[in-house]
């Protein structure tokens, strides 16, 4: 086969812009890109490994000899290394052979922008394009409206490799496969986006796609990149979004991934303290370098460039932001102004948030911070990280720590749940209950859930009642929508075959009744962030442990009245006040019949009297179905 040909894709510009850390397009350039030079097709190959003696592309071509295809370093003092290989053709197996400056260490690494990956547990990146009519326009055109901020937003988190196995095979779905039957289910039961946990490649599968080795490659388990554009093709068209977990955060020291790529700390931070996680034994970016932000800003971007996604949600952003994150005194060094905070990652998480909704309209960037850090969800140029959410960890902590009690004595503890509302519009907060909270012996949702059969289905459906009527977008972990008895484990289906009893087919069609709530009633999203959106009518009723408030949006005549009864008891003639005269119709009960529950419901409609309560000039008596959330309109 023919020797390497110089040849370059980069500019002095783009140079200029990888050295100051500003080219977010970087992925057009470094990496192996299928082209013709004078009319003799081959690849073009480039790395970036400015510690390197030499640098030699290996693969299936050349029978795997170091030396036969040596790439040549450019003049620049870039550190990349590139050349021209006629003859090689998509679908051929490589790596990168590197000889190092630092004692002459070779190191056989996989290609940090291939497109595609082997499948593992084989290492090697594959040539290959990213060639693929769309045909989700229509989606891409009004994707703005479903995506913004004062839209309905309940998200779907989904592991692929266990949402659903082949029944006979035992293994797992295509991609083509969930472009069928993934998207089906998540619009039948009514949600508006699809969060991925991580797609990109990963070689271990029990750290759930959190440990990435290919950033630029869908995982090859599932099949090929155009694969995957599909199934993002198809939930378009079916008019849900798409969210790609991604992880900034760290990554694995796998032989053949990013970590002492070419026989230097080129990726991971020099310092141990700030290069290595000790939580997950996985090396840390090094936020400071600028062609390291290079390459994470133009990860994202290719994302939403070349995958049409709609939002990345940013895992462990908590761990980046804190030099003293899970690290004891003496393990952490302060910054230059004597502070826990890591400035390099505030500044590259500002640049990345600016990167992606300059270029992008109508996207969203999710951070997963379980800290109180400030202002993550306000822009840059109001001093915040530029975030469009934030994960609200504290409502989930809280609230799932007040379901877990028996409901004789929640009257002690109301406080758990309207506490949250007062920082509930301090960021714009998502509510997650997410994989997180059913591993490692947490239990599932459901089984969290106190009392019977018959009551811990109901209060499932009152804690998903409660969270759909809670200011803030939503995310439920799969298996969650239908009651999933054990904990997720990654290495298996969920439990489908419970929606055969009705208990847990009940919970599955309140999901989907929530979900149509929530996007038919403008006052449940238009000012979900805002505190405009929410009034107490009575938060104090700790005896009753009974919870009454007003969601609003634009036209005060679309407002909702919530009312949560967390007791097992039915309270006849409750009453409560009302802000104004008329009829009042209950549109919404979780213990409705078609749900599993036990049907106590205020039917027709009802009268509002002249008699002021909780400090307001009109009331009404109400029937208050037992562990229920009621949802009523006034007309």
């Amino acid at each position: 086969m023919s020797k390497v040909q110089g040849y370059s894709l980069f500019t002095d510009f783009d140079i200029d812009l990888f050295k100051a850390g500003k080219h977010f397009r970087l992925y057009e350039k470094l990496g192996a890109h299928p082209i013709e030079v004078d009319g003799v097709s081959g690849v073009y190959f480039a790395v970036w490994a400015p510690s390197a003696r030499s640098v030699s592309v290996v693969g299936d071509f050349n029978y795997w000899i170091q030396g036969e295809h040596q790439l040549n370093v450019r003049w620049d003092s870039s550190g990349i290394w590139e050349g021209f290989i006629p003859g090689v053709q998509k679908g051929t197996t490589y790596k990168y052979k590197i000889q190092s400056e630092n004692g002459g260490i070779i190191t056989e690494k996989a290609d940090p922008f291939a497109f595609y990956c082997e499948k593992p547990p084989l290492t090697a990146s594959v040539i290959w394009d990213l060639d693929y009519k769309w045909k989700d326009t229509n989606w891409m055109k009004t994707r703005k409206e479903h995506n913004a901020l004062d839209k309905p937003y309940s998200v779907y988190e989904v592991h692929l490799g266990s949402w659903k196995r082949h029944g006979s095979e035992n293994r797992f779905l295509t991609y083509l496969e969930f472009a069928d039957e993934l998207v089906a289910y998540v619009k039948e039961t009514g949600f508006t986006h699809v969060e991925f946990m991580p797609v990109m490649e990963y070689p271990y599968d029990p750290s759930w796609g959190y440990q990435l080795v290919g950033y630029f490659a869908p995982t090859s388990r599932f099949g090929t990149p155009q694969e995957f554009m599909v199934l993002v093709d198809k939930l378009h068209q079916a008019g849900i979004g798409v969210i790609l977990d991604w992880v900034p955060s760290h990554f694995p020291d796998d032989a053949h991934g990013l970590g002492f790529f070419d026989g230097s700390n080129l990726f991971e931070h020099p310092d141990r303290r700030k290069g290595y996680h000790p939580d997950w034994k996985s090396l840390v970016f090094n936020y400071g370098r600028n062609e390291v932000r290079s390459f994470l800003i133009s990860n994202a971007l290719f994302w939403l460039q070349h995958y049409h996604i709609d939002g990345l949600r940013v895992d462990a952003v908590a761990s980046m932001l804190y030099l003293d994150y899970s690290r004891k005194d003496g393990e952490w060094e302060p910054n230059i102004f004597g502070g826990r905070e890591n400035l390099d990652t505030i500044s590259f998480l500002k640049d990345f948030n600016e990167a992606v909704y300059a270029n992008y309209e109508g996207v969203q960037t999710i951070a997963e911070e379980s800290t109180s850090f400030p202002m993550v969800s306000r822009p840059t140029f109001a001093g915040g990280l530029g975030f469009g959410m934030k994960w609200m960890m504290g409502w989930m902590h809280d609230t799932l720590q007040y379901f877990k009690k028996d409901p004789i004595h929640r009257k002690y503890h109301q406080n758990d749940l309207t506490f949250s509302m007062t920082y509930a519009f301090s960021e714009n907060f998502m509510l997650p209950l997410s994989h997180d909270e059913v591993v490692y012996g947490k239990c599932s949702i459901a089984g969290r859930m106190p009392g019977d059969e018959w009551q811990k289905f109901a209060n499932l459906r009152l804690l998903y009642g409660y969270m759909f009527t809670h200011p803030g977008t939503k995310l439920l972990f799969m298996g969650a929508e239908f009651g999933q008895s054990g904990e997720w484990n990654f290495e298996q289906s969920l439990d489908w075959h419970l929606l055969q009893y009705p208990f847990h087919e009940g919970v599955r069609k309140l999901i989907a009744g929530l979900n149509d709530l929530y996007k038919s009633q403008p006052a449940l999203h238009e000012k979900q962030f805002s505190p405009e959106g929410f009034e107490w009518i009575n938060y104090s009723d700790h005896h009753n442990a009974v919870m009454t408030y007003i969601r609003k949006g634009n036209n005060s005549k679309e407002d909702v009245i919530v009312v949560c009864n967390f007791t097992p008891v039915v309270r006849k003639n409750y009453r409560i006040g009302l802000p104004k005269k008329g009829k009042l119709v209950e549109i919404f009960n979780s213990d409705a019949e078609v749900f599993g529950g036990s049907g106590v419901a205020n039917s027709g409609k009802l009268t509002i009297e002249n008699s002021p309560y909780d400090g307001r000039d009109y009331s009404i008596e109400l029937d208050l179905a037992p562990l229920a959330v009621m949802v009523f309109r006034i007309s």
